[in-house]
C-alpha cells in the first residue's frame, strides 16, 4: 500500500463517523445528497479554475453510467440496505466489491489476471472482515442481495473507468460522474424520502467534510489510484477503511471493539499483504543485471 492508499483510508474510514452524526439530523438519502451535490460544486470549481476541458463527447455515456453506479445507485442501495440489516453486515457486503472486481478484471483487462495468492488473499480480508465487523447473519435475503449490489455497482462502474475512461483528467472524471451520481441521489430523495433535516453549525460541517474531504478529494485519490495501480492490489486495500471506521468508533464514539474484532483486522491486513505482495517472478524483473564490464 502506498501512502495516497492509507489517507484515503483513513479519511473514508473516519466518514463513517461523520456519515451516522450526519445521519442524526438529516435523512440518510438526503444527507448522502447533500454530500455529494457539495462535492461536485467544488470540484466543478477547480475545473473552472484550472480551465480542465469538458468531457469528450464520446465520453459523456460512459461517465454517465459511472456516476449512476458509483454515485446514485451506490449509496441508494446502502441506504436501504442500512434501514433492515445491520452496519457491520451492510459494511461487509459492500466492501466486497474488490472480490467482485478483481473477477471482473481478470476477464475484461489485460495484464491484471487473477492468481491463486489473490484469490487468496481477497478471501482471507473478507473472512477478516465478517469477524471485524462481527457480522450476525440475518434479514430479509432480498435486502442482503440488495447490500451485496451496492458492491457490484462499485466494481462494474471502476471497471468501466478502467476500461473507457482511463485517459480522462482524473479530476475532470470525478467532478462529471459525481455531478451525475448526485443528480440521480437528489431525485430519489426527493421522490422517495420522508423526515426532518436539523441545520446547524455542526450538520453543515457534516455535510463539508463529507462532501469536501471525503467525496470529492478522496475520489479524486481513488480515481488516480486506481488508474495506476492493478484493480485488486487498490481495491483490495479499501478492505482497511470498515476497520478504521470501527476503530475510529470506538475513538470517538465509545463504541466496544472485542477480541474478536481484533482478530478480524489482523485477518484483513493479511489478506492486504498477500494481495500486494510481489511474486517471485515480480522479484526477479527488479533485480539489477550484474555490471558485465566490471566483471570482466
Amino acid at each position: 500500500m502506498n501512502a495516497t492508499m492509507v489517507m484515503l483510508c483513513l479519511i473514508w474510514g473516519f466518514n463513517f463517523v461523520v456519515m451516522k452524526l450526519g445521519n442524526g439530523a438529516f435523512p440518510p438519502g438526503e444527507f448522502a445528497a447533500l454530500r455529494f451535490l457539495t462535492g461536485s460544486l467544488v470540484l466543478i470549481g477547480i475545473c473552472l479554475l484550472k480551465k480542465i476541458a469538458l468531457p469528450k463527447k464520446a465520453d459523456v455515456k460512459w461517465l454517465v453510467l459511472c456516476g449512476l453506479f458509483q454515485t446514485a445507485y451506490f449509496n441508494i442501495a446502502i441506504q436501504i440496505s442500512l434501514t433492515h440489516i445491520s452496519a457491520g453486515l451492510t459494511s461487509v457486503m459492500t466492501y466486497s466489491m474488490p472480490l467482485f472486481l478483481s473477477i471482473m478484471a481478470h476477464k475484461w483487462l489485460p495484464g491484471e489476471r487473477l492468481t491463486t495468492a489473490k484469490t487468496f488473499g481477497i478471501m482471507i480480508g473478507i473472512a477478516g472482515l465478517f469477524l471485524a465487523m462481527n457480522v450476525h447473519a440475518g434479514g430479509s435475503f432480498s435486502i442482503m442481495l440488495l447490500a451485496l449490489s451496492s458492491a457490484i455497482s462499485w466494481a462494474v462502474a471502476n471497471l468501466l473507468f478502467k476500461l473507457k475512461l482511463k485517459h480522462c483528467d482524473t479530476v475532470q472524471y470525478t467532478t462529471w460522474q459525481m455531478t451525475i451520481g448526485a443528480v440521480g441521489l437528489l431525485l430519489y430523495t426527493l421522490l422517495f424520502e420522508q423526515g426532518e433535516s436539523h441545520w446547524g453549525v455542526m450538520p453543515v460541517v457534516y455535510i463539508l467534510f463529507s462532501g469536501v474531504v471525503a467525496s470529492a478529494l478522496a475520489f479524486v485519490m481513488w480515481n488516480h489510484a486506481l488508474s495506476r495501480t492493478e484493480a485488486s492490489k487498490a481495491s483490495v486495500s479499501l478492505l482497511l477503511v470498515p476497520i478504521v471506521g470501527v476503530i475510529s468508533g470506538s475513538i470517538f464514539l465509545d463504541e466496544q471493539i472485542s477480541i474478536v474484532t481484533l482478530a478480524g483486522i489482523l485477518l484483513v491486513l493479511a489478506g492486504i499483504w498477500v494481495v500486494n505482495r510481489k511474486s517471485p517472478e515480480e522479484n526477479r524483473l527488479n533485480v539489477s543485471p550484474p555490471n558485465i564490464d566490471k566483471a570482466l
